[in-house]
């Protein structure tokens, strides 16, 4: 036995549509000035975590970017037209990501350079931890309601930055604390692994329950179990 679950009607799929330009808004606003203090904080005190922090912070900005300009048809139509795109902007955001936190951590661990301590950096770390989960959970919430791959794949990639906010933390405060230069580097690379699993997802369409082009209708079965996409994080 099986039941027909309606998708939001077009009052509710346009009030979500605005909750995410909004949210996406506040995420780019705030990593923008975000990235500007990392950078300027990480080449004052030769910090490669920060100025690694801080270029996140601009691969976030983008990924954003490119849900808001998705998000910012009105038609919803139009919208879904854009998902694929989108969705390939945003992984690839992953995957560049991965690629210098990777490279950057192996050059931590090797020994190329000594970063001094930076006051400014754990403030801001800390800020961000703060920050970033309500964005994410917010964001999240309502792209799996409005059937948005595209917006659960951003609000997973806020997320990895608060990831990142904790291993910024944690490196910066046992640089200044303990003197473990090795902390960092070697939780980043836990984080490089998890940017790349995120972004072969994005890539795939794998972020959401997307509502298929032949209608809005998604079927659960008797456990609950979605219909639409094995693997499904929305329904």
């Amino acid at each position: 036995m099986t039941a027909i679950s309606l998708g939001p009607s077009p009052a509710r799929r346009d009030a979500l549509a605005r909750r995410i330009r909004l949210l996406v808004a506040a995420t780019i606003a705030y990593n923008g000035i975000e990235a500007i203090v990392a950078l300027a904080a990480g080449t004052l005190a030769s910090s490669t975590a920060l100025i690694g922090f801080g270029l996140d912070s601009v691969i976030e900005v983008s990924s954003a970017a490119a849900v808001a300009w998705q998000f910012s048809a009105r038609d919803h139509a139009v919208r879904e037209a854009r998902e694929q795109r989108t969705l390939r902007i945003i992984a690839v955001s992953f995957f560049v990501l991965a690629l210098y936190v990777t490279v950057d951590s192996i050059r931590a661990l090797t020994g190329t350079g000594e970063a001094d301590r930076s006051v400014t950096g754990i403030v801001l770390a800390a800020l961000s931890l703060a920050i970033m989960p309500f964005l994410s959970a917010a964001q999240r919430r309502a792209g799996r309601e409005l059937g948005s791959a595209t917006a659960v794949a951003d609000s997973k990639q806020t997320l990895l930055c608060t990831y990142l906010s904790a291993v910024l933390l944690i490196g910066l405060l046992a640089n200044l604390l303990l003197g473990w230069s090795w902390a960092d580097p070697i939780a980043a690379l836990v984080i490089a692994a998890v940017a790349l699993k995120e972004g072969r997802d994005a890539w795939q369409g794998k972020g959401c329950c997307a509502p298929s082009s032949t209608g809005s209708l998604g079927v659960k079965s008797e456990a609950g179990q979605c219909g639409c996409a094995s693997g499904c994080a929305c329904c």
